[in-house]
């Protein structure tokens, strides 16, 4: 394992795991990659911040919201070039319906880990919860150029096109 100093979306291990990704269909295996992935952008070389995301996303899991959003803001505040902390904070304001709050996160997790296969998934969700089929679509065929093999990317990249085309029949 390299060092922790090099951890979260900046790491080297993740060029190779997402070359990995572009070429398994093995599912398994996709999943194998996938939480590889998931486990280095959770990492910081700060002890403190990897047990405030820890106790942010119990929080979160809990569905205790405000305590959830009140770590998750000192992260951002804190360390506001950490893709994982916009990220969380993002699915915490989906999952309490403050969508634009959640677009704005994403962008920013987006902007500092273009291949946030997450985020982009997280994204798509949003649009669609929005019924903006539009954007919905940019958003997961994104997610599919990132993660061609992903079978959720496919299906709901398949969802989305199939209404738009019956939207304009």
């Amino acid at each position: 394992m390299s060092s922790l100093s090099l951890a979260d979306q900046t790491d080297d291990r993740l060029d190779s795991l997402f070359s990995e990704l572009l070429q398994t269909e093995d599912p398994a295996m996709i999943r194998v990659i996938e939480n590889r992935i998931w486990g280095i952008w959770f990492e910081h070389p700060n002890a403190d911040l990897v047990r405030l995301m820890e106790l942010g996303t119990r929080h979160m899991n809990a569905r205790e919201f405000p305590e959830a959003l009140l770590i998750f803001n000192q992260v951002i505040e804190s360390f506001p070039g950490y893709a994982e902390g916009w990220n969380k904070r993002a699915t915490l304001y989906y999952m309490v319906g403050n969508f634009a709050a959640s677009i704005a996160d994403i962008e920013e997790t987006l902007a500092l880990e273009p291949r946030h296969f997450g985020a982009l998934s997280g994204l798509g969700l949003v649009y669609l919860q929005q019924d903006d089929l539009v954007k919905a679509r940019d958003a997961f065929r994104d997610l599919v150029d990132v993660h061609p093999n992903s079978p959720n990317a496919k299906e709901n990249l398949a969802f989305v096109e199939e209404r738009l085309r019956l939207d304009v029949i």
